[in-house]
């Protein structure tokens, strides 16, 4: 009868085990404050060293651009459906970069916060969620940068133009956000027990890139080999962005219906995986 009692004043039962599917989300919502430490911990610790500090944000997107634009625009001679290339290459990497970073990053989880991990409990979810947020912040700096450039642009008579699908960037941000965590969080349950495969990460996230628009058009891909891309989830992404800021695409916008289904299987996958491994991980990291 006193255990009873006892467990009647309780607020959380820690069990060493618990069933794959009792996922507890609702863990994540009561822990949202420590979330958002966790996102001014990472935004913060990630150029308090450094020289230029948040500057980095403005410089990155724009020197990658200027190197794309250069190799693959004036070298390589790759078309750009007559958008300006500059504007051309920074809609693609404004994009691609958010959903790359969120993965590599959120790939590290496990790994990354053993120590933590093992002395303290607290939902695991909710370190990658954070990490998810905090690159949403230089996604907006990145977008700002984007916007800043299609304005001069616009100003100096380029023919682009912002079209109604523009709204459509909150639900844009939710499949990439999705996307990267599911993916990231899947890798992170499998390099708990496969090391090596944290050091395939990067590379094919790399080798994925040249698998989705970024760099060309997806229009000057041969038709009998476009559907190859169209099985990137990604690629209606990019393409839709270009379309909404730039008004030029080769794919209409219903096709972020195969990319959002593409993000609930994987964020489901994902967090199955992720709650199963996070029972056991201690005994293999």
């Amino acid at each position: 009868m006193e255990i009873n009692k006892l467990q009647k004043k309780w607020t959380l039962i820690i069990r060493p085990q618990r069933a794959w599917w009792d996922l507890q989300l609702g863990e994540i919502w009561r822990y949202r404050d420590l979330i958002l430490l966790f996102v001014w911990r990472d935004f913060v610790a990630y150029y308090k060293q450094t020289i230029l500090g948040p500057l980095w944000y403005l410089i990155q997107p724009i020197l990658t651009t200027v190197v794309f634009t250069v190799i693959f625009g004036n070298i390589a001679k790759l078309p750009t459906d007559g958008l300006p290339p500059f504007l051309f290459y920074l809609a693609g990497n404004t994009v691609w970069v958010y959903f790359s970073t969120c993965v590599t990053s959120t790939s590290d989880t496990f790994a990354g916060n053993a120590a933590v991990f093992g002395k303290v409990y607290f939902p695991r979810l909710s370190v990658p969620i954070s990490i998810v947020i905090s690159n949403l912040i230089s996604f907006g700096i990145r977008l700002g940068v984007f916007l800043a450039f299609l304005v001069y642009f616009m100003l100096k008579g380029a023919v682009v133009h912002v079209t109604w699908w523009a709204l459509l960037l909150p639900v844009l941000l939710i499949i990439m956000a999705g996307l990267g965590l599911g993916f990231g969080i899947i890798i992170s349950s499998m390099t708990t027990k496969y090391r090596d495969l944290q050091q395939l990460v990067g590379f094919g996230v790399q080798l994925m890139m040249y698998g989705t628009p970024v760099i060309y058009p997806l229009s000057s891909v041969d038709a009998g080999l476009r559907w190859l891309l169209l099985l990137n989830p990604m690629t209606p992404v990019v393409e839709v962005f270009r379309f909404a800021f730039l008004g030029t695409s080769a794919l209409e916008p219903v096709y972020l219906v195969y990319s959002f289904l593409c993000m609930l299987t994987a964020l489901v996958i994902g967090i199955v995986a992720f709650n199963h491994v996070e029972n056991t991980f201690m005994d293999t990291v």
